[in-house]
């Protein structure tokens, strides 16, 4: 077992490893070894911060866990997420896995080529995509000339170590991207030649952490009659998860709308849209986790939005999602979760009182003298200009 495996336990060479090391799971958890610490971790972290890194450090060198413990915690990880009898916490977990793993991609991609040989076994996107078996359904773009000298594009051939575009084919493009992304997902609105959609590398990469979702999700939840064999092993753990949960899941909504007491990472994403620049797939759903957490109805999500870049059918699908049963059981993604995506920089150094968007946005109209609702001046001007 190696770092790389470690590193991203879901491809086949690190299922391989498992295999060939001939561990007893139920073994390792009846011993409770570092493995399933290390993995009561991963499902922690998971439901709680969107992340499935160790608290300890970022991986591999400051990490308390060896490779061995890392790896193996993986598919211990995957029984306990399965034992939590929860559907949410099994999609919770898969997107925190596939945030983590994208994110390790995104720094083997910037390592140079001579530090590449020299530290950690890192991974190319070559091996990537051929590991998702998109090796021939996602070629890199590269410049060519016309017979008139001037500039053309078409695929095939490496265009340096970076190129800034790909083209993928039709197929696995509609299969790993969705329309509730943004109107800029959406087929129509996307270069189409040959069977081959155009993409910016780090939509690519967007794509890429959505076929890492798939996978995580795929064969989930397992099977385990409670009470028996390892679910019974893992029993303390898995009620342990539960409680805290509880303890996590979102009591109610501020209900009031009032954006100039919104959080600063909230209010630089509205900004950001308001100037008709596309939010990338993090930045629309943490937006939307945001106004759903706060007790907006889709259909006011969608005219709060209305001069924005967001696309309606986009809101739509994302805030009535939300909005379920099933979307409503966990909190918006954390300031630390939208520290890592590059949405939050804790600007007045908040995350010292306020440890989520929900809760800032909470302080804030606790302490505020007087308040005027969006959804009463949205009203108010409607009513105004019916007249």
């Amino acid at each position: 077992m190696d770092a790389l495996d470690a590193k991203y336990p879901f491809f086949a060479t690190a299922r391989e490893a498992v295999a060939d090391a001939a561990v007893s799971l139920p073994e390792l958890v009846a011993a409770d070894a570092p493995a399933v610490e290390r993995a009561r971790e991963r499902v922690e972290r998971a439901l709680m911060d969107g992340t499935v890194a160790s608290e300890s450090g970022a991986f591999p060198a400051e990490s308390e866990y060896d490779a061995q413990a890392e790896l193996l915690s993986y598919p211990i990880a995957r029984i306990l997420v399965s034992l939590l009898d929860s559907d949410p916490a099994i999609e919770k977990y898969a997107a925190a896995e596939a945030a983590t793993a994208i994110s390790r991609i995104r720094e083997d991609l910037a390592t140079d080529d001579e530090l590449r040989s020299m530290s950690t076994p890192t991974i190319g996107l070559d091996d990537v995509l051929a590991e998702f078996d998109l090796a021939d359904a996602v070629q890199p773009e590269s410049p060519k000339l016309d017979a008139g000298g001037g500039g053309a594009t078409a695929t095939g051939g490496g265009s340096g170590r970076d190129p800034e575009h790909y083209w993928i084919a039709v197929g696995p493009y509609l299969r790993l991207t969705s329309p509730s992304w943004g109107t800029s997902w959406r087929l129509v609105n996307r270069a189409l030649a040959g069977g081959e959609v155009r993409v910016a590398r780090e939509e690519l990469l967007d794509a890429l952490e959505a076929a890492v979702e798939d996978r995580v999700r795929e064969g989930l939840p397992f099977e385990l009659a409670a009470g028996e064999g390892i679910a019974a092993e893992l029993e303390s753990g898995v009620a342990d998860l539960k409680r805290l949960l509880s303890e996590r899941t979102y009591a109610g909504p501020v209900d009031v709308v009032a954006p100039d007491l919104f959080p600063p990472c909230m209010r630089n994403l509205i900004e950001k849209a308001e100037r008709g620049t596309a939010l990338s797939p993090p930045e629309s759903f943490a937006l939307m986790a945001f106004l759903v957490g706060i007790g907006m109805t889709p259909d006011e999500v969608v005219a709060f939005c209305g001069d924005t870049s967001l696309d309606a059918e986009g809101i739509r699908y994302q805030t009535e999602y939300l909005s379920d049963d099933r979307g409503t059981q966990y909190p918006p993604p954390t300031c630390e979760t939208l520290a890592n995506y590059g949405i939050c920089h804790n600007e007045a150094d908040h995350m010292q009182v306020a440890a989520d968007p929900l809760a800032y946005y909470e302080q804030r109209v606790a302490e505020a003298d007087d308040i005027t609702d969006w959804r009463e001046e949205n009203a108010n001007a409607a009513e105004a200009e019916s007249e």
